[in-house]
């Protein structure tokens, strides 16, 4: 598991332009490796992006880190976890699930951790060019 868990894909409110608290966890742990895209189809629900996995060509533009310590790995993902409500009570549903994907950087392929959402993305808005960062800029909200 330590192996396979060194490398983290982030599309939404993780990434360095959203200035979420968060997000200095992500640099206390991880170390960024540059801008990055996955194969999946991107929107915006009411109070969040949901990337879902896809075949076709549709890609999401995202931020690619790595673990700084690796024997730190799995403890620093279970607090991600805990952030994307990959642990949901008995009654609910996990709001995102963390699954190994394939990812672009550079035209090199690598392996990382995503948060794919785990619902309905119907009724949400897909966001074409793969990139909340910049739709969000684009439509003033950020």
């Amino acid at each position: 598991m330590e192996l396979a868990c060194r490398n983290l894909f982030v599309y939404g409110s993780l990434r360095s332009g959203f200035n979420n608290p968060a997000y200095t966890y992500i640099s206390k742990y991880f170390t960024l490796l540059g801008n990055a895209y996955v194969k999946g189809k991107l929107y915006q629900l009411t109070e969040f992006p949901a990337g879902v996995p896809t075949d076709d060509n549709h890609l999401i533009k995202g931020e690619l880190y790595t673990i700084k310590v690796p024997a730190e790995c799995s403890w620093a993902i279970a607090q991600l976890d805990d952030y994307e409500g990959v642990q949901a009570e008995e009654d609910e549903t996990p709001l995102y699930k963390r699954v190994l994907t394939t990812v672009q950087i550079n035209g090199v392929e690598k392996q990382a951790w995503i948060y794919w959402y785990n619902g309905s993305v119907e009724g949400g808005v897909l966001i074409e060019g793969g990139d909340l960062l910049a739709y969000l800029k684009q439509k003033g909200m950020l």
